[in-house]
């Protein structure tokens, strides 16, 4: 990046990179074996320091989230290290592992998670409405049935078949992906 953390210009391409990544790095940290949320926000934390204070080592923001994972394996090294005499420590095979496993999944959920949006923008208003409402926090099917004027058991049947339909498309998306010389 080449820039100085004191210029203000700094400050914002740091900002919406750790806000954007944050929950990949988070879901690396937990994957490793770290359960505890509190020891998680710690690493985090220690995370955000130390890319706070190499960002102008980074060059390109794309690799920002791949970056941060391997300033968090840093940090979980040393918070393992701290608390080493706890008896639920990894042996460090196992440890290195878990870390490879965890970012190959997080960099999958990711992609999924992508790729259900694009499937979900290509559902008519109507269903995406639908299904959106239903995953909101205290939403119920009672509830989302009343207010659509349809039975409950009808209106499970209709999200079991839009479940299904951006789970198909999902998945189809993934396949392209994965053999594009089939495509």
């Amino acid at each position: 990046m080449s820039e100085n953390p004191t210029d203000s210009n700094f400050h914002e391409p740091f900002v919406r990179a750790l806000t954007k990544y944050e929950r990949i790095v988070r879901a690396y940290i937990r994957g490793s074996g770290i359960l505890r949320p509190e020891d998680v926000d710690e690493i985090m934390q220690e995370v955000s320091l130390v890319a706070w204070k190499k960002f102008d080592q980074l060059e390109n923001i794309e690799e920002f989230p791949r970056w941060a994972c391997v300033i968090a394996r840093y940090q979980i090294l040393t918070f393992r290290r701290s608390h080493a005499r706890d008896r639920l420590v990894l042996n460090e095979k196992v440890f290195d592992l878990l870390l490879e496993e965890s970012l190959g999944e997080t960099e999958t959920n990711e992609k999924r998670l992508t790729l259900l949006q694009q499937c979900l923008n290509k559902l008519p208003e109507a269903s995406r409405q639908l299904v959106l409402a239903a995953y909101e926090p205290g939403s119920t099917i009672d509830q989302l049935a009343t207010e659509a004027g349809k039975k409950a058991n009808n209106l499970y049947q209709q999200l079991w078949r839009l479940r299904r339909s951006l789970e198909q498309c999902v998945e189809e998306k993934l396949n392209k992906e994965q053999s594009p010389e089939l495509s």
